[in-house]
């Protein structure tokens, strides 16, 4: 596997276009004629893109987005109504699938930025809120939509909501299958930020930038953290944050932090890896 600065594998072909460029992978859903809906070749090829991202030390950001109108319509229902006799199977394989991709998102050890270029539905929804930093163009919307189809929530949607909204918000949002337009989306906390849909590319890319010369160590560290503070007493998580903060005390950044401070320069955190 290449760990250089810079490569470009994206082609019209392929589900998903992966671009790695200064550090920052992006991945780009990549099926626009039927909205990047997910069917088993994308999944597939997401989670191959998520554990090369998670193990290549050169990669300090990973950005998620979708190529077209959409950023993601949810599962593919032709391919769902195709597998006929064989849908719970095939769904399965595909979910789970799905889910090993965003469970190697959501723990590997560096920041997530999704950019909401459009429209999310059903599994996409969830792939679009499990980002550290989410940014969502103006015309973007959020639908739960499974229940229009006979359906319960993936991607992880039922771990995710109640804890970015409350559980009274996302109770309307799964069952109701009401529309959440960008502009309550950020004022509930399901998105980070709302941008013009002309400026997205533009503000993503500064975003990612900014995240990808942090201290991806501590980000990463902080991103467990975070993780496990839901299913954790007081007492649990305090001893988790000392041991946590003792060990990035041992670690390059924390040297190169210290040394920035004292010297009252911008820390170089990335240059590790240059």
């Amino acid at each position: 596997m290449s760990t250089a600065a810079e490569t470009l594998e994206a082609t019209a072909a392929t589900p998903l276009d992966v671009g790695i460029r200064e550090h920052i992978a992006t991945l780009t859903l990549n099926r626009p004629a039927v909205g990047n809906t997910i069917d088993l070749p994308l999944a597939r090829a997401l989670l191959a893109a998520v554990i090369r991202c998670d193990h290549d030390a050169a990669i300090r950001c990973v950005v998620l987005t979708g190529n077209g109108r959409l950023f993601c319509g949810g599962g593919d229902i032709g391919g769902f109504a195709a597998a006929g006799e064989a849908a719970s199977s095939y769904i399965s394989e595909v979910a789970g699938i799905l889910h090993m991709a965003i469970s190697r998102l959501m723990r590997m050890p560096k920041p997530l930025l999704v950019l909401v270029n459009g429209p999310a539905a059903g599994a996409g929804a969830s792939l679009a809120i499990c980002g550290d930093v989410v940014l969502a163009a103006r015309s973007a919307h959020f639908t739960a939509a499974y229940g229009n189809v006979g359906l319960t929530s993936d991607g992880g949607m039922s771990w995710l909501l109640p804890r970015l909204v409350g559980l009274r918000k996302a109770q309307e949002i799964i069952l109701t299958n009401r529309r959440i337009q960008a502009e309550e989306a950020e004022r509930i906390g399901l998105v980070t930020r709302v941008v013009d849909d002309a400026e997205i590319d533009a503000e993503g890319r500064a975003q990612a930038l900014r995240l990808c010369a942090a201290a991806t160590g501590a980000i990463g560290a902080a991103r467990a953290l975070l993780l496990e503070s839901y299913g954790a007493g007081l007492e649990t998580q305090l001893e988790r944050e000392a041991r946590s903060m003792a060990a990035a005390a041992g670690g390059a950044e924390f040297r190169e932090g210290i040394a920035a401070f004292l010297a009252r320069r911008k820390p170089e955190f990335e240059k590790e890896v240059s």
